[in-house]
């Protein structure tokens, strides 16, 4: 039942914008749910929803996935705003950003999962990521330089 419920959940939120779990509520009722305010507040905690500004500037549950589209997009424009160049020295790939920006690029990059990276140090202008090998180096600055 409660996966049943889960799913209809789901599918409610992705065709209505639902900004409360009264909404919620009566859209599980009327497709034949009888749930209790607290049921759909464990549901809404266990489903990971969280709530986003519509077009219009109203706030409507989500998905977390729905969510991670947007701020994928998100990243990615920060790091095309921050990025100057790159270079690399065997499996250290140097990314030299606008002045100030190396962080949110470093955080941007680390958002945007780039599973080649171990880690990264950054400073004001300069973000030091360490790479897995030579030939992932390689194919992050090929994904990188399609981005910009």
């Amino acid at each position: 039942m409660k996966s049943k419920r889960h799913a209809k959940i789901l599918e409610i939120i992705s065709k209505y914008n639902i900004e409360t779990q009264e909404e919620l509520s009566e859209h599980l009722e009327q497709a034949g749910f009888h749930v209790t305010q607290a049921t759909v507040s464990r549901d809404i905690r266990e489903l990971k929803l969280t709530k986003v500004a519509d077009q219009k500037g109203r706030q409507k549950y989500s998905t977390l996935t729905e969510n991670q589209v947007d701020m994928s997009e998100k990243y990615i424009h920060v790091f095309q705003a921050g990025f100057v160049s790159m270079d690399m020295a065997q499996n250290i790939l140097v990314i030299r950003t606008v002045s100030g920006m190396a962080m949110a690029v470093a955080a941007a990059l680390d958002a945007m999962d780039c599973h080649e990276i171990v880690g990264s140090i950054a400073g004001d202008d300069t973000i030091m990521c360490a790479v897995r090998t030579v030939e992932d180096t390689e194919i992050l600055m090929e994904r990188l330089r399609k981005l910009v």
